[in-house]
């Protein structure tokens, strides 16, 4: 069984690692001149999305960072607009000095020292500082349901400097109580759960489309009916865009909707995908069969999984057994981020569009996935789950 640690473990490791269209309900009820919006960071993951969702709608963007999370992100000549500021926040934030946003996206808040330095230098300068947290702030996710008023995560050394699994939802709880502290009444908190889509580093949601775009007998984890949560980047984005036009003030967890997604038709939606993507590049071009249009699922119980020491989450990702200290999980409340505007795209999207990216990569990089069973530890913990079953008819 996974413990807090490990899970925290997963998320801290990644965090140290096209926008919806106009016309949909993202975009509904946005007014007022264009932002002038400073991006912390910005170059990662969530931060390119936010580019092009704030670019899309017209908006100014500066994007402030150390220049080593892909450099050459925003090199090209048609990403002119955008101003590049060099800095780090723990050295030298000279760069900023005497300069006004109208709005801040802190997108690469871990260390609430690093808060209170960049939220003190702005306030006065800016009206609305919106900082990135994590579902794992909060001390449990025992309980489903939980929203925003959840108990949340302490550290036993609140100095600490680090960023471990141990140590990550707390340092996230102090950023969040930093920036508030230095510019009250002005912040927005968003509380993520795990951002999958096009350009995701760590491979965890990518490994499902990519495994069964492999083909052959994929093992899964029973019951099919058991919850999870993710949120695209691209609708993440889209989100934060939205509290920065209309000034939304408050904390958000920003997760599906709780209940909403069942293991069993996320895995069903990765088959869907590897298969018509298979089907694609036959009408393109002539191939032979390709392994993504065949495949199966082998659905397999946790205990036999844990008896083979196949980790929830680490092993088989966007999986936790809704038991114990994870009752809660899969079952966040995202009500209040959706009564403020946060909407989704559908699933299938997000899988296709996620599976076409991987395939895009080079094979070199496509040989090494970070997450997920290695093929011939798939096969072995199968082949042995069919040999009890045999053994037991």
């Amino acid at each position: 069984m996974a413990n807090r640690r490990d899970f925290l473990a997963a998320t801290a490791s990644a965090a140290v690692l096209s926008a919806l269209p106009l016309g949909s309900a993202a975009a509904a009820g946005r007014t007022g001149e264009p932002l002038k919006i400073l991006v912390l960071g910005g170059t990662g993951f969530l931060g390119p999305h936010f580019v092009a969702a704030a670019r899309a709608h017209g908006h100014t963007l500066t994007l402030f960072n150390r220049g080593k999370t892909a450099p050459d992100k925003f090199s090209a000549a048609e990403f002119a607009d955008i101003e590049q500021l060099k800095g780090d926040r723990k050295t030298d934030m000279s760069a900023l000095q005497g300069r006004e946003w109208d709005a801040v996206l802190d997108t690469s808040a871990y260390l609430p020292g690093d808060v209170t330095r960049s939220a003190s230098l702005l306030a006065g300068k800016i009206a609305h500082y919106l900082i990135i947290s994590t579902i794992s702030v909060y001390a449990r996710m025992d309980t489903p349901g939980m929203d925003e008023s959840g108990e949340l995560a302490k550290l036993a050394d609140p100095t600490v400097q680090e960023v471990t699994g141990e140590t990550y939802g707390g340092l996230k709880a102090l950023s969040e109580q930093a920036a508030e502290a230095a510019m009250p009444g002005k912040v927005t908190v968003i509380r993520p759960g795990l951002i999958v889509g096009p350009g995701d580093p760590t491979d965890r949601f990518t490994y499902w489309p990519a495994r069964f775009d492999r083909g052959g007998e994929v093992l899964a984890p029973a019951p099919e009916d058991a919850p999870t949560q993710f949120i695209d980047v691209r609708d993440l984005a889209e989100f934060i865009l939205l509290c920065l036009e209309r000034k939304t003030l408050g904390v958000f967890n920003a997760d599906a909707q709780a209940g909403s997604l069942l293991f069993g038709n996320f895995l069903r939606a990765c088959q869907d995908a590897a298969k018509a993507g298979s089907v694609l590049q036959c009408v393109r071009a002539p191939c032979p069969s390709l392994p993504g249009a065949n495949s199966s699922i082998t659905w397999v119980p946790a205990d036999f999984l844990a008896e083979q020491k196949v980790a929830p989450w680490s092993d088989l990702p966007v999986w936790i057994p809704a038991e114990g200290e994870y009752a809660g999980f899969g079952r966040i409340s995202s009500a209040g981020a959706a009564a403020a505007g946060l909407v989704y795209r559908p699933l299938e999207q997000t899988v296709g569009d996620t599976l076409a990216w991987w395939r895009d990569l080079p094979s070199e990089r496509r040989a090494k996935p970070r997450a997920g069973l290695a093929p011939e530890r798939e096969v072995a913990v199968l082949a042995a789950w069919h040999a009890r079953e045999s053994k037991a008819g």
